[in-house]
Formats: structure tokens, sequence, C-alpha cells
């Protein structure tokens, strides 16, 4: 049930004051009448698609909502091929950077953040209870739904993952703590998995051969944190399955035939809250510092756009004007600047003198930010009459590593390096980017959308043993 009426009530009207109306509309109708599935790990970009409403607002306003209580946030590391949750955690400070590895998959990876951690809001216990904040109550179906999967995996309706899970399973149970127990099932000749979703532990059985009478016998250990074995033979025919769950928690066996149907079944995905894209939200860095990076972390990122900017003749602009009047004008440009960059999903990083260094989860948003940055320094420079605000800009995408220095949540690595240098190619009023981003697909739309043809040069990068291309957008 909900909390009291009037406690409800007054965190929505506090999330109204700094969300957008229609968001915040759109979250209380999901706390107060949604079933109880739908608010355990909520998939926002999902969310937003369903109720047609803005993604980054969407964001927004569930930061904000967890910052109030009303939801908890979460990051979990997703298995890229199951697609199941293998740890969740209430920082990103919980992600290691080492690599994880998935039983059921029988495979290992790092955790990149803009591929396999991802940001998930669950319904806090005191605003309303739902089942999966009592896990051991869910039914196996429920508890993949609900538990095991991320908001990255597309869950079919309830009648077709009924009847999937029905094609694919011999059978199931429910073991409690530190209990024993015995399945007895009839082993086709198949590749079959046994597999606790809880403690992810998993035993493959390669099936095999001529059928048998007579009764095999297999033991399977549950534990934590689960880890393959190796894959055993057995002949089609009668077999006993002792499971021992040495947890403190409820398990939930089963034994599953790998077929076409689970394949097909694992397979399924929708786009979710990277971690990557939360970083370079400008709420997320404003209102959650604390959940930044320990000291540290280094976590990789495999693709991110870093967009560079700093004002020509900063110097003689202060001689020129004076220094209040300067000061004034630097302020502004940074402010509006910061907009732009929150409009198009980006997030200032940090400025360094009159310099701004922002993110961007594509290269699109990135050349976008760039294009609207230089026609509000023209509007700006027009409203004063005169060339006071010349603005250099430069854009690149790579690999990055995701770090902490200064106390600062930061980026490190030689895609930040070369985005700098490419800002330093820049003239007055120029865009310069590097093949990766002009040649994104979107980017390059956007270019011809708006009559720009990029102009491409060869350049010598400090720091850079070779030449490397690079565009201007006049």
């Amino acid at each position: 049930m909900l909390a009291a009426m009037s406690e409800a009530d007054s965190l929505f009207a506090v999330l109204r004051q700094s969300a957008d109306d229609a968001v915040v509309a759109a979250i209380e109708s999901l706390v107060r009448e949604a079933p109880d599935r739908a608010l355990s790990r909520v998939n926002v970009i999902a969310f937003a698609a369903q109720n047609g409403l803005d993604e980054e607002r969407v964001i927004a306003g569930f930061l904000h909502a967890a910052r109030l209580g009303i939801f908890e946030l979460s990051w979990n590391i997703l298995c890229p091929g199951c697609g199941g949750v293998l740890q969740a955690g209430a920082s990103l400070k919980s992600v290691k950077p080492q690599e994880y590895s998935c039983a059921l998959c029988a495979s290992g990876f790092e955790p990149t953040l803009d591929e396999v951690v991802e940001v998930t809001f669950t319904v806090n216990p005191r605003v309303r209870r739902i089942a999966a904040h009592d896990p051991d109550t869910l039914p196996v179906a429920e508890y993949f739904r609900q538990v095991f999967w991320g908001s990255g995996f597309d869950v079919p309706d309830d009648a077709d993952l009924a009847r999937t899970i029905d094609e694919c399973t011999l059978d199931t149970m429910e073991l409690p703590a530190r209990e024993k127990a015995i399945l007895s099932v009839t082993l086709p000749e198949a590749f079959v998995i046994l597999f606790d979703p809880v403690s992810h532990t998993a035993q493959f059985v390669d099936v095999k051969g001529e059928p048998t009478r007579e009764r095999q016998l297999l033991t399977v250990v549950i534990d934590k944190p689960g880890l393959a074995t190796s894959t055993l033979e057995l002949r089609p025919g009668p077999t006993r399955i002792t499971f021992a769950n040495r947890m403190n928690a409820r398990a939930l066996p089963g034994a599953w035939v790998a077929d076409d149907n689970l394949h097909h079944l694992l397979g399924r995905r929708r786009p979710f809250l990277t971690a990557k894209r939360l970083l370079t939200n400008q709420v997320f860095r404003d209102i959650y510092r604390a959940e930044m990076l320990d000291a540290e972390q280094r976590l990789k990122i495999t693709s991110l756009t870093f967009l560079f900017t700093d004002l020509r003749g900063s110097t003689e602009l202060y001689e020129r004007v004076g220094d209040l009047v300067a000061f004034d004008l630097v302020k502004a440009h940074f402010q509006v600047l910061g907009e732009i960059v929150a409009a198009e999903a980006g997030a200032v990083v940090k400025t360094i003198g009159d310099a701004v260094m922002a993110t961007f989860p594509t290269p699109e948003r990135a050349m976008a930010a760039a294009l609207r940055m230089r026609s509000a320094m023209r509007e700006m420079n027009t409203q004063r009459g005169s060339e006071d605000l010349l603005l250099k800009i430069g854009i690149h995408e790579g690999p990055c590593l995701a770090v902490t220095l200064n106390d600062r949540q930061d980026y490190f690595g030689q895609t930040v390096n070369i985005a700098a240098r490419v800002q330093g190619l820049a003239q007055s009023r120029s865009i310069f980017a590097t093949r990766p981003v002009v040649e994104h697909a979107q980017t390059s739309a956007l270019l011809k959308r708006n009559g720009l043809s990029p102009e491409s040069r060869r350049h010598a990068l400090r720091g850079l043993g070779a030449e490397m291309a690079i565009y201007e957008i006049p």
C-alpha cells in the first residue's frame, strides 16, 4: 500500500517544484496505479516512450524522485548474453573494474559503462511495498521477470512468457535455505542446463547416446557466487538430480532445455538507461555528486563524445572592456553553453579558465550542441553590437576511462587528449571535428539538413605520431 496519503502527496508536491509537470503526473500515476511488477527496476527509456514524453525530462524526473526517496536507484551489471543481472548496487562505486562472469552463458566480460551497466529505479518500500521487495515470495516466472532480468530485457507478455518457459522447462522447484531436495526428470536427447536464477549457479549436461532405463544420479550444489562447472555427459532417460542449497536464501533450481525456444527468449532486448548516459546527464552531475566513482576506480566506456570550447582573444577582451564587464560576459557565455549542453543530453564536466569540457552520449548530440553554441554566440554579439565572444569548438569521439580527479568525476585517455587538441586548431567561429564524429550517420544527416559541408584537412596534433584528418564545419 502507499504511504500515508498526506506523505505521498507532499513528496509529489515537492517533485513538481523541480521536474516537468507532465513527467511528474506520469510518475505519480505509475506509483499509485501500476501493478507491482511495473515498479520494479523501471526502464525509464521505455517509460518515456510508453507515455509519449521526452527522454531527458523523464530521466531528470526520476532522478529528482529518487533524490526525494520516492524511488531507489540501482546500478546493475548485466550479462550481455542472457540479460541477467549479475550484481546490483545502490551506487556507481559498487561497480568493480575486474571481469564479471555469467555461469548461465559460461562467459566473462568487462563492465563497460555504455554496454553492460544499467541504471534502474524501484519504488521505495516506504512509499509503496511491492512483491519484488520480498523476492522469496515470487514464483519462478515473476522472479525471472522482476529480479533476474535487467530492464534491457524485453519480457514477453504473460501468456507468451508462460508458454516459452513451459516449452523450455523439464521441471523446477522451490528450495528453502540450507535444504536439499530431489528433482526427478526424464532427460531428452538435448543440451540441458541445470540452473538457479537466485545464485546464478549452472551445471551443463550434454545428453546424448543410447537411451537408458537405469536411473542416473547427479548432485548440484547451489552457492553464491555460482560458477559453471565442466559439462557432464549423460544418456537420455530417467535422472535423479539432488539440489543442495547452501545459501541463506530460497533457491529456484530447475532443468532447462537449451533449444531454439530458450535462445529466442534470451535474445529479446530493448533500449535501457546506461551508466554512460547517466554520467553525461547534467541533472545527475548536479544532484548526485556523491554517487561518483571512488578515487581508485577506472571504468571503461567504449564510446563517448567530447566537446571542448574556448574563447578566442579573451585576454584582449579583458583589456578592451575591463575586468567587470568581461567577467559578466564570460559568465553569461558559460550559462548559455551549459543550457545548450543539457538540452542536447550532455553534461559539463568542468570549466578551465574560459574553456568548457562537455560530454555527450553520441556524436550527433555534440554536433547539434556545437551548432547551437555558435548561433547563440552570434546572437549575443549582435545584441552587444560587437564581436567580443569568439568561440572555438572541437569535437572527438572514442573510448575512454571514467575516473575521479580532484574529487570530481572526470575522464581520461587519448580520446580526451585528441578532443582538446582538435579544439586548439579551431579559429573563431569554427567547429573542428574528427572523422568518427563527421562520418557518424546521424551527424552526417544533421549537417546535411543544415546545408553544411565539412572540409577535410590533415593536421599533426601535439602528442600524436601521425597526422589525422580533421574536418572544419564552416
